[in-house]
């Protein structure tokens, strides 16, 4: 499996997992393989924890930005 998915063994297993640090790419050529791909699309569709978060993150203003050392000058 990671010779057709052109990652190494470790990464198989993060994916398998569940490691969320897996890239997007890396998990499309998995699903690839499984011949799962057209499923892709359906992985995100009713997440509602995300869809949460999201809106959460709406709310909130920009972060102040830090002044830097040139600033200072």
């Amino acid at each position: 499996m990671a010779a057709r998915c052109l990652v190494s063994w470790p990464t198989i297993t993060r994916i398998e997992r569940g490691d969320p640090a897996v890239s997007l790419a890396v998990l499309a050529r998995y699903l690839e393989v499984l011949g799962l791909v057209d499923d892709l699309d359906s992985i995100a569709a009713n997440d509602e924890t995300g869809a949460a978060i999201a809106d959460e993150r709406l709310g909130q203003g920009r972060r102040k930005q830090s002044r830097g050392l040139a600033d200072e000058i």
